[in-house]
């Protein structure tokens, strides 16, 4: 306790009370552990489910892409370039990874000059 002077010439007593915070360890305290474990398992199921959902490039299609580059010289790289596309559209498309476009069919028949579009 301290003695301190007013301004009137009395004393006063003030007491300066420290309070701490009483913190608890969790046993998770501080981790992502119990979020992180069933997002990880929703996660992998949603990724399986919406791989059936989409439909992936059917062989025929690839077959008819690689015949008509191939047959007019053209690189990957190339048939990206005359179509406005990145090379990896190409290489997904080939490779059957891709996710048909509809779009993307049109500019390659036209850039190929063959019919792709009944190979869907």
């Amino acid at each position: 306790m301290f003695q301190a002077q007013s301004k009137y010439g009395r004393s006063k007593t003030s007491a300066w009370k420290i309070t701490l915070p009483i913190t608890k360890k969790k046993s998770n305290g501080g981790t992502n552990r119990a979020a992180s474990s069933s997002t990880t398992l929703n996660t992998r199921k949603l990724d399986e489910e919406t791989e059936n959902l989409h439909r992936k490039v059917p062989t025929e299609l690839k077959k008819a892409i690689m015949q008509a580059r191939v047959e007019k010289k053209l690189t990957q790289a190339q048939l990206a370039q005359m179509i406005n596309e990145k090379p990896q559209i190409i290489q997904e498309y080939e490779s059957v990874r891709a996710i048909p476009n509809q779009q993307i069919i049109g500019k390659l028949e036209r850039a190929l000059g063959a019919k792709l579009h009944g190979k869907k």
